[in-house]
């Protein structure tokens, strides 16, 4: 673990609750005067405590340092995806926040399931979790967004990622870019896109959604 993660860290005392945080006073079995690096995920500094008491359901911290530690992807990258599983789609956030995604805007297309519903206050928690084992110090933003016709309002200049002999390669300047579903587009989507740039991958094999959305992403920011 790079850091704790507290939404209040940078305030001259943080309490904390002890269940919350178990991983440090129980199983780490953390003690008074010993420091941790905490960052809030809201600005880039990282805020070392020096741990002052520790009672039965809180624990309070005091504020020692504070300094600059910026870690950003050196590109800025915006991925519209198109919803596919849920569960799928939490297993491959930890992936997308390691590469250095900014943003995902979840897209319901005409082929997703409307069934699938998305819980972004877990999904929320699974990027803390990433981003405290990677070391990233911005959380990325997350929205959803009802039709593909909103997604291309918001974003104009998305690129889509589709077939097509224009291949994404690693010189292209993308800075978005949208993962469409995996039944594919609609005649009237497709229609709404025609004037969007569409890139390709160079392998020739029919990618499931999240191979398709990780190897776009690692081709544009790794």
């Amino acid at each position: 673990m790079q850091f704790v993660y507290h939404p209040n860290a940078g305030v001259q005392t943080l309490s904390v609750d002890i269940r919350e945080y178990e991983h440090i006073f129980k199983v780490r079995r953390m003690s008074v005067g010993e420091k941790l690096q905490w960052r809030n995920l809201k600005d880039v500094f990282l805020y070392e405590y020096e741990i002052s008491t520790i009672g039965k359901k809180e624990a309070e911290l005091d504020l020692i340092d504070k300094k600059e530690g910026p870690l950003l992807p050196s590109k800025i990258l915006h991925v519209g995806w198109s919803i596919i599983d849920p569960k799928i789609i939490e297993k491959t956030l930890p992936m997308l926040n390691e590469l250095g995604v900014s943003k995902i805007s979840f897209v319901y297309a005409e082929f997703s399931q409307k069934s699938h519903k998305l819980d972004l206050e877990r999904m929320k928690r699974i990027l803390i979790n990433s981003s405290q084992q990677c070391g990233r110090s911005l959380l990325m933003q997350i929205e959803v967004f009802p039709t593909l016709q909103d997604y291309i309002v918001a974003y104009p200049k998305s690129y889509i990622l589709d077939f097509s002999e224009t291949k994404l390669n690693e010189t292209e300047k993308i800075s978005s870019i949208l993962i469409g579903p995996e039944g594919g587009l609609s005649q009237k989507e497709r229609m709404l896109l025609q004037n969007q740039s569409i890139v390709g991958l160079t392998c020739n094999t029919i990618l499931r959604s999240e191979t398709a959305v990780v190897a776009a992403a690692s081709k544009i920011l790794a």
